[in-house]
């Protein structure tokens, strides 16, 4: 049981600050290889409907994996603003929009005797860079995402610990539009007593959000060139 649960928490922790690390910093415009190793400015990025609202909501479940042990969280929920024009269109990389922190609940581990809380807080930021394939970055405050877990150890997983931290994922256009998370990863800090994974460093989370427009439900949130 022992060896097993540190497992546990540290799936935990990834999922969670994964998901709820919707602070996706873009400092500037993004840069690629050419040939040569050339560095060329990113594509232009549009996200429209200019000024318009919108919710990002858990599309099935969010689980987070670490070997045998997997954590399944079933509600999630975040929103935010497209930038209203012109801050809605860059010309050479990412448009960002600040987001609410991310909430978490009705999380279980496959392992008995372990639950687990998350809070979240500080400022959030979720940027989108048009491409062949659409990608979305993901920034969290530092310290922004705490998870705590009860039962056969009482652990505190902090993510991006010591500075705000970039989860990648995916865009797709669509009815809704979705956001998508394979195997990221966040930088994480354990402490605690016995059975606590102290010395893990980070984990990964997958998970599709959903994405609508609340200021028009008509309208659908879209990233072009």
């Amino acid at each position: 049981m022992t060896q097993h649960l540190p497992r546990t928490v540290i799936t935990v922790s990834a999922g969670i600050a994964a998901a709820l690390g919707l602070c996706l910093a873009a400092t500037g415009p993004a840069t690629a290889s050419a040939a040569g190793g050339a560095r060329v400015a990113a594509a232009s990025t549009t996200v429209t409907p200019a000024g318009h609202a919108f919710s990002a909501a858990l599309s099935g479940t969010a689980t987070f994996s670490a070997g045998s042990v997997t954590v399944t969280c079933s509600v999630s929920s975040s929103s935010g603003t497209v930038p209203a024009a012109p801050g809605n269109s860059n010309a050479s990389g990412p448009v960002s929009s600040a987001i609410s922190a991310p909430t978490y609940s009705s999380c279980t581990t496959s392992m008995p005797g372990v639950s687990a809380t998350i809070t979240t807080s500080g400022s959030w930021t979720v940027s989108m860079q048009n491409g062949t394939t659409v990608t979305a970055a993901l920034a969290m405050p530092t310290a922004g995402f705490v998870l705590k877990t009860s039962g056969l150890a009482s652990c505190t997983v902090t993510a991006a610990p010591t500075a705000a931290a970039t989860v990648n994922g995916t865009w797709a256009n669509g009815s809704p539009s979705t956001l998508k998370f394979t195997d990221a990863a966040v930088p994480v800090k354990v402490v605690g007593g016995f059975g606590c994974p102290t010395t893990a460093t980070s984990s990964k989370f997958n998970a599709t959000y959903k994405v609508t427009d609340t200021t028009d439900p008509a309208s659908r949130i879209t990233v072009t060139g």
